[in-house]
């Protein structure tokens, strides 16, 4: 959490990030079980340096709260949630998949 804290202060310009005691806990956990060396990716809107996507620009002295953290040991770095953001771009109802196949002559049809 003191990697977290220090993005926010330093790069965000933020006064502190917060977070619930399960998120310290998972951290700690991780930190535990050797991973407290990973970098932090930290995941918050792209239109401030503030979890608020109003507040445009390079604020100062707001505070970023990290909601989830996620562990992404295969990359080798951890996930910092922060506001209201989403990780998964919106997908269609129907994957792009469904429409391609193979036709007779054994060519590849559906892909755009």
């Amino acid at each position: 959490f003191d990697k977290i804290d220090t993005i926010v202060k330093r790069i965000y310009r933020g006064s502190e990030a917060i977070a619930d005691k399960s998120v310290r806990d998972q951290l700690h956990q991780w930190e535990k079980q050797g991973y407290g060396h990973l970098p932090v990716c930290m995941a918050k809107t792209q239109y401030s340096f503030s979890t608020d996507p109003n507040l445009r620009g390079a604020p100062t002295g707001h505070t970023v709260p990290v909601r989830e953290v996620r562990l992404s040991a295969g990359a080798g770095f951890v996930v910092a949630i922060c506001g209201e953001i989403m990780t998964m771009p919106g997908l269609p109802s129907k994957p792009s998949s469904e429409a391609i196949h193979l036709d007779d002559n054994g060519d590849i049809q559906g892909l755009s």
